[in-house]
């Protein structure tokens, strides 16, 4: 099992390139699944989700060529013969985000079996609302064995409400809803650029939405869609750890082929903390750490918030500025596994339910910590970054799940980081965790 290395001390200088959006990529895999023509994604991220996602999709009897380097980071995926219309539990456990096939399959076929998600390290997180919509649009729901199985001739139009907004509902009944007869109407919808990128791609396959990047998302379902050839949007999140990568370090980093648009709330708080933060053109950032680190509070929100999937390297960086931070988690109940590690390596936090307080500047020492989700991994990477000594941080197949190549972007700015174990294709083992 692979570890990093890292030792702590050096300023982050130099420019590191963002890739694809994995949450963004893997929505845009499963829609596939509604054209019998080929659909080219570009700009793919060479991260494990998406092998996961690949071979989710090759069990059901799709085609998927997955290549980088001179193919450029694409995926080329034919879904003509569906003969296995089913996400086994291996593969759903691995990945929480398997469960987005539930609705193109049913829209395309009449018919999935999808195995139960169940909870994961962050928090439970169910389907319900997926399986609720569905049954507004005429979907026959069943349950046996662990699977849920939904089945329709065609798929009908619904006024949907959500009753608390989630992505990968309104992905789901998105891709459900480009196929079914008459109008679809999804209310409180949720307005990620994931979920934009989504309707661009379904948009140039044929569907007819209005609304996307909107709480309130409008579809005319049509008979057919047909194939297309759609570029991933920028990983926010990735962007967003390493600017405060940058932070943290007191370096002076430009992050390139990134949307600042999608980072809003990111960048509008690490100004607060007094960085200094420079927009260069329409997919580059500079990041400047100019004297002592200033505390800020966060309340993770949905998109246009501060992001969940950003709290806890937000939290490394608090462990650094002069003062008290409060971090106060919204999305998901059990998202602080990365407190006590980091307390490991010297941090002074408490946690009081969703709130951690956070007193800093903390001298951070290193320490052998784990890995316990994919942002929990980030967090201690960054950490690590400024930590007196060499951190070893065990697990790190989460990381792998989410971050290209990280430790060859945050080394060739400048990091003391290396890896012990296998190279990346050969790092393919299972995990039963299940993270964003």
């Amino acid at each position: 099992m692979d570890k990093f290395v890292i030792r702590g001390g050096n300023p982050l200088l130099g420019t590191i390139r963002v890739s694809g959006a994995k949450n963004s990529a893997l929505p845009c895999m499963a829609a596939a699944i509604l054209t019998e023509d080929e659909v080219i994604l570009e700009n793919i991220p060479q991260v494990r989700d998406i092998e996961t996602e690949r071979k989710l999709l090759t069990s059901m009897g799709a085609e998927v060529e997955l290549g980088y380097g001179r193919a450029q980071h694409r995926t080329t995926i034919s879904c003509r013969v569906l003969s296995e219309p089913t996400a086994k539990y291996e593969i759903v456990k691995t990945m929480r985000a398997s469960a987005l096939v539930l609705g193109p399959l049913v829209a395309r076929t009449g018919i999935a079996r999808v195995s139960m998600p169940g909870g994961c390290a962050i928090g439970a997180r169910p389907i319900d609302l997926h399986i609720k919509g569905l049954e507004q649009m005429g979907a026959n729901i069943s349950y046996q064995h662990g699977y849920v199985e939904a089945r329709a001739e065609r798929l009908k139009g619904a006024n949907i409400l959500f009753d608390k907004i989630t992505v990968t509902g309104t992905e789901d009944l998105l891709m459900a809803a480009v196929l079914a007869e008459g109008e679809t109407v999804l209310e409180n919808a949720a307005r990620e650029p994931e979920v934009t990128d989504l309707a661009a791609l379904l948009t140039a396959m044929g569907a007819q939405i209005e609304g996307a990047g909107t709480s309130t998302i409008r579809v005319q379902g049509v008979e057919k869609l047909h194939g297309a050839r759609h570029r991933i949007n920028p990983d926010r999140v990735e962007a967003g750890t390493y600017l405060i990568a940058g932070a943290i370090t007191g370096g002076d980093l430009c992050v390139t082929h990134c949307n600042p648009a999608h980072l809003g709330a990111v960048i509008d708080k690490l100004k607060e903390c007094g960085v200094r933060i420079d927009i260069l053109g329409k997919d580059s950032i500079r990041v400047r750490s100019e004297g002592a680190l200033k505390t800020a509070d966060i309340s993770t929100e949905e998109y246009p918030g501060f992001p969940t999937d950003m709290q806890a390297q937000f939290m490394a960086l608090a462990t650094q500025a002069d003062g008290v931070s409060q971090v106060k988690e919204n999305i998901f109940e059990n998202r602080f596994m990365h407190v006590q590690e980091l307390v490991r390596m010297g941090a002074n936090i408490r946690i009081d339910g969703r709130v951690a307080t956070v007193r800093g500047k903390t001298p951070l020492s290193a320490a052998a910590v784990m890995c316990s989700d994919l942002r929990a991994s980030a967090s201690l990477v960054l950490a690590a970054l400024v930590a007196d000594g060499e951190s070893i941080l065990d697990r790190i197949y989460n990381i792998d799940r989410g971050y290209e190549h990280i430790e060859e972007k945050l080394r060739g700015v400048g990091a003391q980081i290396k890896r012990l174990g296998n190279v990346f294709s050969d790092r393919r083992e299972t995990s039963a965790t299940v993270t964003v």
